[in-house]
């Protein structure tokens, strides 16, 4: 049963704590298979592929011929959906797209300059359940930004295969190679390179604690998108809103791990309850209903508050992955909101249509990082350079100020860069 909570009891920490998985016992597995990737390449990604995924592969890099296979194999109408989810994903992100600059006054150019990355590499999760939605969001602002070469790691099935449907979002989505390779071992694979898997500039994408630990260690030898913790949503409800679509929502993101965590905020107990209620209702029917079952459990809450004012102030702090404002003015509302990775407006808008479907990205800031960070974007795909020009006589006229500036830092020879190009003097004139 979910527990209920009142605000009035309750310390804050104990009404917003989260679940953090990190362990000593992680840490070390990770840099063990960090280090054997390093130094065996491609003979230690097999190795795992049989030891984690059962898969004895000959190959690690998906043919041609798989991919042909399952667009032959996938249902026309799903692939249909694929292409207009796309559609609607490149559709928002391209309005993220920007541009460099440049000014000129008097002898001084400035700029700068907005370039892709090279190559990016994109983490697919498998294991319980596979996501062509992962493929999609990450792979569509990258061939926006202008990535030359998008690859793409996702573990295989104990017979060597990649889900149809995987293989299908990253036809549709444009990605150039994908390898069968799945969890810490994928990521030392994109940061450091094996003999068939290139080195890459980023590495983006979900993935269970390891592949988030395998990130956080890489960090530095390549870019990352964000260390993602377990998924998570926060829901402000008041009166206007159906107990049975509240249960519902806070079970979409229920299902996905037992870390999981599922929060409710509303001022009416008589709804608080009535959710709860359909939460035991609603999870037999589920197809995950032990990881469903166990997340509501161990990291779910309906938290009663003394008002609305309150819930939102607890949303801030709580600063969620998703929250969704399941409100009779949702838009009103939404001007308070500051923390939130994406935020879904009324009681029509459930947290599924933004996994899926409405363009937004869904590749989120979690465990309270949505206070400094931002969802996934085309941003996350390029790098900024800035350039400089200046004349002779716009150099001079700024000498001496530049030099007193370096000699007040101790950096002489920084001065005499400057001074040298005008005889010893500086912008004053004297020598």
């Amino acid at each position: 049963m979910i527990k209920i909570m009142y605000s009035s009891e309750c310390t804050r920490e104990q009404l917003l704590s989260r679940t953090v998985p990190e362990s000593a016992e992680v840490d070390e597995a990770v840099r063990g298979i960090i280090d054997t990737v390093r130094e065996k390449g491609d003979s230690a990604l097999f190795d795992y592929a049989l030891r984690f995924d059962k898969a004895h592969l000959e190959k690690l890099e998906v043919s041609r011929e798989e991919i042909e296979s399952a667009l032959a194999a996938i249902d026309a109408e799903f692939l249909e959906i694929l292409k207009e989810a796309k559609q609607n994903i490149w559709d928002f992100h391209s309005r993220q797209k920007r541009e460099g600059f440049s000014f000129e006054k008097e002898g001084i150019v400035l700029g700068q300059r907005i370039l892709p990355l090279e190559r990016v590499g994109i983490y697919v999760p498998g294991g319980t359940a596979s996501y062509p939605s992962t493929v999609l969001m990450n792979a569509i602002p990258a061939r926006i930004a202008g990535v030359k070469e998008i690859i793409m790691t996702t573990p295989p099935a104990a017979d060597g295969k990649i889900k149809n449907e995987i293989l299908a979002a990253a036809y549709v989505a444009g990605v150039d190679r994908i390898f069968k390779v799945g969890g810490a071992g994928a990521v030392a694979a994109l940061a450091y390179g094996t003999e068939s898997i290139p080195a890459v500039d980023k590495i983006v994408g979900p993935g269970n604690v390891y592949v988030a630990t395998a990130k956080r260690f890489v960090f530095g030898k390549t870019a990352i998108d964000m260390v993602a913790g377990p998924s998570e949503i926060f829901v402000i409800a008041d009166e206007s809103a159906t107990p049975a679509f509240l249960a519902a929502d806070l079970l979409s993101q229920a299902e996905h791990d037992r870390l999981s965590s599922s929060v409710l905020a509303t001022s009416s107990r008589t709804v608080g309850e009535a959710v709860a209620a359909e939460i035991e209702k609603q999870l037999p029917a589920l197809e995950r209903e032990e990881i469903a079952r166990a997340s509501i459990e161990n990291n779910g809450r309906i938290i009663i508050t003394e008002s609305e004012d309150e819930a939102v102030e607890l949303a801030n702090a709580y600063a969620p992955e998703h929250l969704q404002l399941a409100v009779k003015y949702p838009f009103a509302m939404l001007k308070e909101i500051k923390n939130a990775g994406s935020v879904f407006l009324g009681h029509y808008a459930p947290e599924p249509l933004g996994d899926y479907f409405a363009g937004p990205n869904h590749t989120l800031p979690t465990s309270g990082t949505a206070r400094f960070s931002s969802p996934l974007g085309v941003d996350d795909f390029v790098k900024r350079s800035s350039f400089i020009s200046y004349s002779e006589s716009a150099l001079e006229s700024v000498s001496g100020k530049i030099a007193a500036f370096a000699e007040r830092e101790g950096l002489t020879a920084h001065a005499a860069s400057i001074k040298i190009r005008f005889g010893g003097k500086d912008g004053s004139g004297k020598q």
